[in-house]
């Protein structure tokens, strides 16, 4: 019994000695900046006359009242709730597609994937050309059919819709990957059976590959969410959180605060907020979500 206890013992020595390197770089970059953050959200932002001092919740008390902030965040949310359904949406049909025997079948996957091996600056700058007044791409097609030049991201009702499209664009071909490898890992005596049973493609999409699918779309689910909260580049190009921040999102407004306007104690508040608000979601998906998976 001793050498028993001994063993296991060492076993799980082991097992903590080759987790350690990884246990070590995720709290070295993750939950020491977050620690980090939350610590410095409680000072005021120091200059070289004057330290930072200790403010305790003033900054939390003062985003409440930030009529800014809650612009952002409302945004934020409205970004979220489109492009992460139909970024998804339009990820499982794509892989779907190319999933089945098609003529071209290797260029269309291509095709799809495409947009999500470009840099983001560089997608901004193509979208910015399609979005650019009387010349550019929108206006081009619009002005064959006899319509009125419009400028698409000067204008507070579309600027947030044009880079949601945009970002939906980009996205899809990514997730897509994900759902078709899942789809290719699925036994084709599943689709076999349904045949037999005389089940039709709705109805074994729905009962059976959909279900099956469902630990992948936890998993896009939650990067999609992740994404939507931490896009920053393509602002700084296209709008820079404008007209009348009506495009600008939470991690845009961080890098203002920290970086335009040198407040980097607020943007240690707003960063807190951010984490709390991504953690939350992330609960929230694995508690609804989880229940729903079933595995083949």
């Amino acid at each position: 019994m001793k050498f028993k206890f001994g063993l296991d013992f060492w076993n799980h020595v082991n097992g903590w000695l080759l987790v350690l390197p990884a246990v070590f770089m995720i709290s070295l970059f993750t939950h020491f900046p977050i620690a980090s953050t939350l610590f410095h959200s409680l000072f005021s932002t120091g200059t070289v006359s004057r330290p930072a001092e200790f403010i305790g919740l003033e900054n939390y008390a003062y985003l409440l009242e930030d009529e800014i902030f809650w612009k952002v965040l409302f945004n934020n949310f409205v970004y979220s709730l489109c492009t992460v359904p139909v970024s998804m949406a339009m990820a499982l049909g794509m892989a779907i597609l190319v999933n089945r025997k098609i003529k071209g079948r290797s260029l269309i996957r291509m095709s799809f994937f495409t947009p999500t091996v470009l840099p983001m600056i560089a997608v901004a700058n193509i979208w910015l050309f399609f979005y650019t007044p009387e010349y550019g791409l929108f206006d081009q097609i619009f002005a064959a059919f006899g319509g009125d030049s419009h400028n698409w991201l000067g204008n507070p009702d579309t600027a947030l819709s044009c880079l949601i499209v945009m970002v939906i664009w980009k996205e899809s071909g990514f997730f897509m990957v994900f759902y078709l490898a899942a789809l290719q890992q699925l036994s084709p005596e599943l689709r076999e059976a349904g045949m037999v049973e005389g089940a039709g493609s709705w109805y074994y999409f729905r009962r059976v590959t959909f279900p099956l699918l469902m630990p992948t779309t936890l998993f896009i689910g939650i990067n999609a969410v992740v994404n939507s909260f931490k896009l920053v580049d393509h602002l700084v190009i296209m709008t820079k959180g404008g007209p009348d921040n009506a495009s600008s999102l939470l991690l845009y407004y961080i890098y203002e605060n920290a970086f335009s306007f040198w407040d980097s104690s607020y943007a240690a508040t707003l960063t807190a907020v951010l984490v709390l608000i991504l953690a939350v979601i992330t609960v929230i998906q694995f508690t609804t979500v989880e229940k729903r998976i079933h595995y083949q």
